[in-house]
């Protein structure tokens, strides 16, 4: 049996992903043929709901994963993206051991938490149901979002809560809370950044990061970050479509 994706990030495969926040099956499908190893669906501040995500779930092929980041740490959300069959969850705006240990709890099955059972696609509506509650606690993915200045000040404590397989540092609403929105090279911003990922190394907790294009993705694995979003859907199509009219649309005089 191949390693699922969660043994291959706590074993620490390099893991490169891109983010998607328009709802298409077919983008998705594009990028698990492209060799991403997982991509990054965005409910937070993508134009997904539950019903793009599944789809999208759907269209991946292995080992390509889908790691969906919910809209916010609540039941609800944590229960029905992973009812899709995602491989797991980035939970935003962890900021305390408790934000992280409520993510945990509704993620993972009795009696290790609080997860609902009922007959969805991640247990093929029923057909492996068993298999599937007593299996998915091992699989399921479960990373803390990293990406405010309290978060980083309580990062032991994060990385202290059992089930936390990861966290994902978000450099630009980091720098937003340092009072530098945007600025994620502003010293005070890289100096957060080298904390929690300090941290992580110290503890040998993956982490990952969100970088904007290919030399910041080969600089941060480079830097030792495992978990690697490199690029989102709308800025790759934006600057190929800038670049063609830039190339072949006729200039004014």
């Amino acid at each position: 049996m191949s390693a699922s994706f969660r043994d291959r990030l706590l074993r620490g495969d390099r893991l490169l992903g891109t983010l998607l926040g328009l709802p298409s099956p077919e983008l998705a499908e594009i990028a698990s043929d492209a060799g991403f190893d997982w991509v990054f669906l965005d409910m937070e501040h993508g134009a997904l709901d539950r019903g793009d995500v599944l789809r999208m779930v759907q269209a991946l092929r292995d080992p390509c994963a889908g790691l969906v980041r919910i809209p916010e740490n609540r039941e609800m959300w944590i229960k029905k993206v992973l009812d899709t069959g995602a491989a797991g969850i980035i939970v935003p705006h962890v900021n305390d051991a408790g934000e992280a240990a409520r993510a945990v709890h509704w993620a993972k099955y009795p009696p290790a938490g609080g997860r609902s059972v009922g007959f969805s696609r991640a247990n093929r509506y029923g057909a492996r149901f068993q298999e599937n509650v007593e299996t998915a606690n091992d699989t399921t993915v479960v990373v803390a979002q990293v990406e405010h200045i309290d978060g980083v000040r309580a990062i032991d404590a994060i990385l202290g809560v059992g089930g936390v397989d990861a966290v994902f540092i978000g450099p630009y609403d980091l720098s937003a809370s340092l009072g530098k929105p945007g600025r994620i090279q502003d010293p005070d911003v890289l100096e957060a950044v080298r904390t929690v990922a300090a941290a992580c190394a110290a503890r040998r907790v993956p982490v990952g990061i969100f970088a904007v294009d290919i030399p910041a993705s080969a600089k941060a694995l480079l830097d030792g970050y495992t978990l690697v979003c490199s690029g989102i859907d709308i800025g790759l199509y934006a600057k190929a479509a800038a670049a063609i009219v830039r190339e072949l649309k006729p200039r004014k005089p």
